[in-house]
């Protein structure tokens, strides 16, 4: 856990070895911690240095933990300071960048990412360089057999760091277990809308990067394109806005007292009737026959008091279950 502020494992062990004795010899740590005490105390040495643990006068030496919410709060404040120094400068080097390309390489705006591994890995720091807003165009073919929501966009999400826009094919929400995925993004904040046919795939961190796929075979995408800040950035980020306005809300996840209400598939099945999915693709997706599918409808319509489809919908999303 330490790491994530710089700290080495063997440094980690011996300070939570520490700090419930509050103080302890050399030689007392490094029979709790199961080593020699040359290397306990090569450790506590540069633990000493970083701050989390303090040696007290006389002897045999003794030395004390520092409070670890005070340790972890000194180390905190450092890394973001570094975190700061390092964001100032790859921006420096970035606009360096962005004008020497527009000076003499327009080319250089759009970059070509091949391989999937090296479109994917493109896509996360896409993810992570957002600082305002992600917008997406999810669309099949996936890059897996079931598409999983990621645990970057997970962590924005409940953080609240990030604001997450995804506009949904409705093609993806025939695949089994995908509205599963898409209500527990929307649990953690993101905002969704689906679409009859979205033109392509397509994700935008927030006015400075796109990615978009240049081709896709056997449901890989090969190669995409990393667009920079240009004309057909704004393009691209004004055709998402635009089919984002036409595109049909999924205002919120049903929560835990709705969902046994509903049943344990009405969840999906609002889900499904909400992007205008026929009843013979709902059969498909769920496993069901078209007669099941009529029946769990009328019974949704007889539970919210609605005569026709349209009316369960309406009411389905005055609930916020769409």
């Amino acid at each position: 856990m330490w790491e994530a502020v710089g700290v080495p494992g063997p440094e980690e062990q011996l300070y939570e070895v520490l700090v419930p004795r509050r103080q302890a010899t050399i030689a007392e740590l490094a029979e709790d911690a199961g080593q020699t005490r040359d290397r306990t105390a090569r450790i506590l040495d540069r633990l000493v240095d970083r701050g989390l643990v303090t040696r007290l006068p006389g002897r045999p030496a003794r030395f004390a933990a520092v409070t670890p919410d005070l340790a972890a709060a000194t180390l905190i404040a450092a890394w973001e300071r570094d975190v700061r120094r390092l964001r100032s400068h790859a921006q420096e080097l970035a606009d360096a960048h962005r004008g020497h390309g527009e000076s003499g390489h327009p080319a250089e705006l759009i970059e070509v990412i091949e391989g999937a591994a090296n479109v994917r890995n493109a896509f996360f720091r896409l993810l992570r360089s957002a600082e305002r807003e992600v917008r997406v165009f999810d669309k099949p073919p996936y890059t897996e057999d079931q598409p999983e929501g990621n645990q970057d966009e997970y962590l924005h999400l409940s953080e609240g760091k990030v604001r997450y826009r995804t506009l949904y094919d409705q093609a993806a929400l025939t695949i089994p277990g995908r509205m599963a995925e898409i209500w527990k993004g929307i649990r953690h904040g993101e905002r969704a809308r689906v679409a009859p046919a979205l033109p392509m795939k397509m994700a935008l961190s927030d006015d400075r990067l796109a990615l978009i796929p240049v081709s896709v075979s056997d449901y890989r995408a090969d190669a995409s394109y990393l667009v920079h800040p240009s004309s057909l950035l704004d393009a691209l980020s004004e055709l998402f806005d635009a089919v984002w306005e036409r595109a049909i809300p999924l205002n919120k996840a049903p929560d835990p007292a709705e969902q046994a209400e509903l049943g344990d598939d009405d969840a999906e099945l609002l889900g499904l009737l909400a992007g205008g999915v026929t009843d013979e693709t709902i059969a498909r997706t769920l496993g069901w026959s078209v007669r099941t599918v009529h029946r769990h409808v009328h019974r949704i319509m007889a539970s919210v008091g609605a005569e026709t489809r349209f009316q369960a919908g309406m009411e389905a999303a005055r609930r916020g279950w769409v």
